[in-house]
C-alpha cells in the first residue's frame, strides 16, 4: 500500500511537470480560461456568500453566548469572529467545501473525457492533453483569493449583523472589536494558503480524473476519492503553513 501511494505522489508530480510543456495556443487558451473562471469561480459565488454569511453570524452568536462573566469586555465578540473568518473559517474551511464543489466537477468532466475516449482523441491530435485540460484551471484558480475575500467580508458582515440585532452588543463595540489589535499580515497569511489551496484545488482533482480506469461508476469513485485527498491535503498544507508563517 505504501508503494502504492508513493508512486501516485510521483505520478502527480511528473503531471504538474507536464501540465507546462507544450503549450496549447493562446487563442483557443484564452476562451478556456474564460470558461473555467465561470465555471469554477463566478458559479461558486452564491454557495460561498451564504455559508461566509451565516457562519460569521454563528461564531458572534456563539462567542456571546460565552461571554458569561460582566468583567470580559464585549469587544471581544467582534475580536473573536473577525479572528476566526480571516484565520480559519474563510481560507480552510471554504476551501475544503470547495473541494467538494469544485474537485468533484474538475474530476467528474475530466473522467468522462476519459471514459469516453475524448482524451485519446486530443493525444491523437498532438494536443498536449494535461495542458489543454488542466492549465486553463490553474489560472483561473488563480482569482481564488477574490472569492475567499468575499468570504472574509461577509463572514465579519454576518458576525455583525448577528451580534448587533440579536441584542448581543452595540454595533461601536463590534466595530471596535474587529479594528483590536489587528495584524495586516494575518490577511497576507490568509491569501497566502489560499493560493496553495488554489493549485491544490486545481491538480489533485484534475489527477484523479485523468488517470482513472474504467467506466461511469468509476467516475463516481473517482470525485469521491479526489474530494478525500483534496481535503486531507488542504487540512496538512493548513498545519504546515500556519506552523511556517506564524510559529516563528
Amino acid at each position: 500500500m505504501l508503494i502504492r501511494y508513493i508512486t501516485q505522489i510521483g505520478r502527480y508530480f511528473l503531471m504538474l511537470k507536464e501540465i507546462f510543456n507544450k503549450q496549447t495556443k493562446w487563442s483557443v487558451m484564452r476562451n478556456l480560461i474564460f470558461k473555467e473562471i465561470n465555471d469554477l469561480i463566478i458559479d461558486s459565488l452564491g454557495i460561498v456568500a451564504f455559508i461566509s454569511f451565516f457562519v460569521g453570524g454563528v461564531v458572534a452568536i456563539q462567542t456571546a453566548l460565552n461571554l458569561t462573566n460582566p468583567l470580559i469586555p464585549k469587544y471581544l465578540i467582534g475580536f473573536a469572529t473577525r479572528q476566526s473568518v480571516i484565520l480559519e473559517f474563510a481560507p480552510t474551511f471554504i476551501s475544503v467545501i470547495m473541494a467538494g464543489k469544485m474537485g468533484s466537477f474538475i474530476t467528474s468532466s475530466i473522467g468522462t473525457m476519459r471514459v469516453t475516449e475524448q482524451i485519446d482523441a486530443l493525444e491523437v491530435m498532438g494536443v498536449n492533453a494535461l495542458n489543454y485540460l488542466v492549465f486553463p484551471k490553474i489560472i483561473a484558480l488563480l482569482l481564488y483569493p477574490f472569492l475567499i475575500g468575499i468570504a472574509m467580508f461577509l463572514g465579519i458582515l454576518g458576525g455583525w449583523m448577528a451580534g448587533v440585532y440579536g441584542g448581543f452588543i452595540s454595533s461601536a463595540e463590534f466595530i471596535n472589536g474587529t479594528q483590536k489589535d489587528f495584524i495586516p499580515f494575518h490577511i497576507a497569511y490568509a491569501f497566502i494558503k489560499t493560493l496553495i489551496f488554489a493549485m491544490l484545488l486545481a491538480t489533485i482533482p484534475s489527477f484523479h480524473g485523468y488517470y482513472m480506469k474504467g467506466g461511469a461508476l468509476e467516475v463516481g469513485k473517482a470525485s469521491t476519492v479526489a474530494f478525500v485527498w483534496t481535503s486531507v491535503s488542504i487540512i496538512l498544507f493548513n498545519y504546515i503553513l500556519t506552523q511556517l508563517l506564524l510559529g516563528s
